[in-house]
């Protein structure tokens, strides 16, 4: 019996020790995993640590749009019908309009007028471009050096060949009707730009010996007289006078501080409230007027008088205000001004009916349906726009004039009386009839009062007062008579 247990606790000191080395194994194992998953991640954590990230040109100012701002309304970045800069160069759908391109380019350097322009100096301008044209492009451009001049080339001679036939007219001979309007929104697209600076650089190689009349204009008055009605402005204004709009780096920063008002930096803050709808302004007694301003984005106020420029509204005026929104949206160097002025717009139309008392006033014309399409429109143009208020070039005018005026008592107590009692004609007629009756019953009431005061008048006040008294305390006249209970 006692050998038996002798053996019985050998079996199971070895099984121990058997599962002790099992244990030591796997816990060596374990211990050299961990060891190898450190040290692999700490070589990539020192990779990429030490890469070198190329930085972003500063010179940078043709962007892609946001992904956010394209899942709103992506045909508003894309290219209708022609392909300017490599961003869109290729696309199937674009790929008709080629031809007409190659038609622009050699009217741009055969013109008879101007005389024939030598191509190898053209190709030499573009050569030595190339580098600097290249880093306007925030995403790394595929194109070889060969492709990349021969794009910007026949782009550019496309484009000034263009803007030098149409002018200030509606028609170009090279063109079919339907195809200018459509160009003007295309050519104001954030993703199909070229740099400004190879624009400048062949005009002034056919300028050289031009006679023409449109030598003596740079690219950026040749943009604003074509790009003029995209807002329904006339074609002789905004010529491009400021140093804004001389530097601007390419057509949609051009045209874009070509509608911006004349504001410094330091009257620019945060905006911290929004403006209130069309409506609550009215009510609270804020007079809304047309601007004669010529500039769209020019909002200005005195006391409680707002000053808009008119606005027309329709769905390219989309396309054009969400490219401009996109663009502060990428570029560090410009202020959020358009986009500013489309959240102050957001605040001003609410419902179809502001949209209706702004169109009264003139100061919003539109060629869509109804009035709530319009303001579904206008409200939709901010939808996955991020803005903090900051650098607000309205901050005078929404936080400064209008908002303190709609603070103030009288403001808040005649938006009641209007909200309450005059909002619509039915509940006017009910208060003016209310008010009517009122009248009545006081007219009524004084007569009463005046008829009473006539008799007083006529008979002494104290008379009645002592009769009073008299009447109070005198016995009465007849005697009264009791009778004897003793007589039978």
């Amino acid at each position: 019996m006692a050998g038996r247990n002798v053996w019985g606790l050998k079996q199971l000191s070895l099984q121990m020790s058997c599962k002790k080395r099992n244990f030591e194994a796997i816990f060596r194992r374990c211990a050299s995993t961990s060891s190898q998953v450190h040290g692999n991640c700490k070589a990539s954590l020192l990779k990429k640590f030490n890469a070198k990230i190329p930085e972003e040109s500063k010179k940078v100012c043709i962007y892609r749009v946001p992904a956010k701002l394209r899942q709103v309304e992506a045909k508003a970045y894309d290219p209708s019908i022609v392909s300017i800069g490599p961003y869109h160069r290729g696309d199937q759908h674009l790929k008709e309009m080629e031809e007409v391109k190659l038609k622009f380019f050699q009217s741009f350097l055969k013109s008879r007028q101007e005389g024939e322009v030598e191509l190898d100096r053209v190709i030499s301008a573009m050569e030595k471009l190339e580098p600097r044209a290249r880093s306007r492009y925030a995403d790394d451009v595929k194109l070889s050096r060969d492709e990349f001049i021969e794009m910007m080339t026949i782009d550019g001679c496309f484009v000034l060949q263009l803007l030098r036939e149409v002018g200030g007219r509606s028609s170009s001979s090279l063109l079919q009707r339907w195809m200018l309007p459509t160009l003007r929104r295309d050519l104001i697209k954030l993703e199909n730009q070229l740099p400004m600076i190879v624009l400048d650089e062949l005009l002034d190689l056919v300028n050289a010996n031009s006679q023409c009349e449109y030598s003596i204009l740079s690219p950026q008055d040749l943009a604003l007289k074509f790009f003029n009605p995209l807002l329904q402005r006339d074609s002789h204004t905004n010529a491009a006078g400021t140093t804004r709009m001389n530097e601007a780096c390419h057509f949609l920063d051009l045209f874009r501080s070509s509608v911006l008002p004349e504001i410094q930096d330091q009257d620019r803050e945060r905006q911290a409230r929004m403006i209130r709808s069309v409506t609550e302004l009215r009510e609270a007694g804020v007079v809304l007027e047309k601007s004669q301003n010529n500039r769209a984005l020019d909002v200005r106020s005195e006391g409680r008088v707002l000053k808009i420029p008119p606005l027309h509204i329709d769905d390219h005026r989309g396309t054009l205000f969400r490219n401009m929104v996109a663009f502060e949206q990428c570029h560090k160097k410009c202020k959020p001004d358009a986009t500013a002025y489309l959240f102050f717009f957001d605040g001003l139309v609410n419902s179809a009916d502001d949209v209706e008392i702004l169109l009264y006033k003139g100061i919003v014309h539109h060629s869509l349906g109804s009035n709530k399409e319009a303001a579904n429109l206008v409200n939709k143009l901010c939808r996955e726009v991020d803005w903090d208020g900051e650098e607000s070039y309205l901050h005078k005018v929404v936080c400064e004039d209008i908002d303190v005026y709609f603070m103030s008592r009288y403001a808040k107590l005649r938006a009641r009386l209007v909200h309450y009692y005059f909002s619509n004609w039915v509940v006017g007629i009910s208060t003016v009839a209310g008010l009517f009756v009122l009248y009545l019953t006081l007219i009524q009431t004084g007569c009463g009062v005046a008829e009473t005061l006539k008799t007083l008048k006529e008979n002494s006040f104290w008379s009645y007062i002592s009769d009073s008294f008299i009447l109070l305390f005198s016995r009465p006249s007849t005697p009264i008579v009791h009778k004897d209970s003793n007589k039978g």
